[in-house]
Parts: structure tokens; sequence; C-alpha cells
């Protein structure tokens, strides 16, 4: 199963994946209960949620990526945000850099979608605007289901950018959303039109930077990671536009001492 953030802990804690409101002395959240309390209302609404993991000093990476920062608890709700997906969508640089490859849910999560009147498998959406990636490579290859390359056409006029356009349609749906750069609320719209419409990115920090920019995201389920780290990662959003956007606290959660946040979008 394709994972961006692997176990790398080896401690007791790194292990632990209980996960408990905030303040909350009870039993630990059953899976179902996550669910619940991550679950959109109305699954035919276009929604666009990131989920992201930072140390408590703001850095997204370790050693390069993100799954040095996250815990057991982490890589659980990581799963189970898959698992409500209708798509995953990833930016090109964080799919080379984090492996992904393969499925996205393990077994079990792919009947609990069946259950749930949903496809077995998420969709996979690789946004690049070069189109440098390689469609005989694993991320294609071991692919359950037809992925979706994301792209725009600012380099349309490139013949290369036309033969690796077209080379990439042998094995993907590929989506031209936007002409000098990407365009957001495209995306949203032509995902949603493919029977896709709750959207799940994981990055990177420039794929996310662009949808805040644009006011494409509703809700950012942030993972806050009981590390400091210094060095020079950055934070989980670039771009060169600035756009602030009010959320409101919907949720905290506790797996010892990382924090999962879920936050949405005002109005």
């Amino acid at each position: 199963m394709s994972d961006a953030r692997p176990d790398a802990g080896s401690t007791d804690a790194e292990r632990d994946d209980r996960i408990s409101p905030l303040g909350d002395s009870g039993a630990p959240l059953t899976d179902e209960q996550l669910l619940d309390a991550y679950r959109v209302g109305d699954r035919s609404t276009t929604w666009l949620r990131a989920n992201f993991v930072t140390s408590l000093d703001g850095a997204v990476t370790r050693q390069g990526r993100s799954g040095g920062l996250g815990d057991a608890a982490d890589r659980r709700v990581f799963a189970l945000l898959r698992r409500l997906a209708d798509v995953v969508l990833v930016g090109a640089g964080t799919v080379r850099v984090e492996g992904y490859a393969g499925e996205l849910v393990d077994g079990r999560a792919a009947q609990w979608r069946e259950a749930h009147d949903l496809s077995r498998h998420p969709a996979f959406a690789i946004v690049s605007r070069a189109l440098d990636l390689d469609p005989a490579g694993a991320v294609f290859e071991r692919s359950p289901v037809r992925p979706i390359i994301v792209t725009h056409s600012a380099d349309a006029a490139d013949p290369a950018w036309q033969r690796r356009k077209d080379a990439l349609a042998d094995v993907a749906h590929v989506l031209v959303c936007g002409h000098e750069g990407l365009d957001a609320a495209e995306v949203r719209r032509s995902l949603a039109e493919r029977g896709l419409p709750q959207i799940h990115c994981e990055g990177g920090p420039s794929l996310f930077g662009s949808l805040v920019a644009q006011g494409a995201v509703d809700e950012l389920c942030l993972t806050v990671s009981p590390t400091l780290e210094a060095g020079t990662a950055g934070r989980i959003t670039h771009s060169e536009a600035a756009r602030p956007t009010g959320m409101r606290l919907a949720s905290v959660l506790r797996g010892g001492d990382t924090l999962l946040l879920r936050s949405v979008r005002h109005g």
C-alpha cells in the first residue's frame, strides 16, 4: 500500500495509535468514531480537505520527508481520511519524494468503502505542470485504478510537453485545468464532474499554497508532532501570493503528546 508517512518510529509512544478527544479520559476512539468525526455530511458537495503534519516549530519535513514527523496516531488518521476520500490529490514532486505507488488503502479499508457505497479504491490525481512523469513508472503500473494527471496549458506550445502529455494519456486520464497556471476552481469542477467531489490533498507545500491562494481549501487536518526540528524545512504552504483565509476549529484530538487538529473554513 502506498503511504506517504512510513513508520519511522521505534519507541512505544510512536507505536501507540490510541486517540481521544483532548481532555477526555474515557475510552479511546474506535475507527468508526473517528470516521464519523471526519465525515463530511453531504458527500455530493464538492469539498477539498488537506492533510499535513508539522513539528512544533513549523517544520513540514524531517530529512526531506514528512514521514519522519508522523507517529502511529497520525498514520491512523492519515489512513482513515483516505478511506473517506473520492480522490487523493498530490503534487508530482511529493509523489517522487514520498514514494507513492500501488494501492492507497488496504484491504480492510477497501471492504469498508464498498460496504458504504463507495468505489473500492479512491482515485489518485497527480498535479504536474511539466508532465515529467514516467508513463512506465510504478505509480501508473501498480495503481488499482487509472490515475489522473492534472496540469495546465502554459507550456502547451512546447512540442516536448505535448509529447509527454500524449504519452501519459496512454496510462492516465489527463485533465487540463487552467491556462497560465493551475486553476484550482477548475480542478474542483473537473474532479466533481468525474464523480469525485470529496477531494483529499496530501501536498506538497507548493500545491497546497496554490490552493490556499485561490481560496479552494475547505478544510485542513493538521497533525502537530511533539518535536522541535530547527533546520531549513519549509512550511506546509508555499506560494507567491498571500490570501488570509479564516478558519474555525472543528475538533482537537490527542494521541499521546501529538495533537490532531481539524479546521474548516468560515462560511
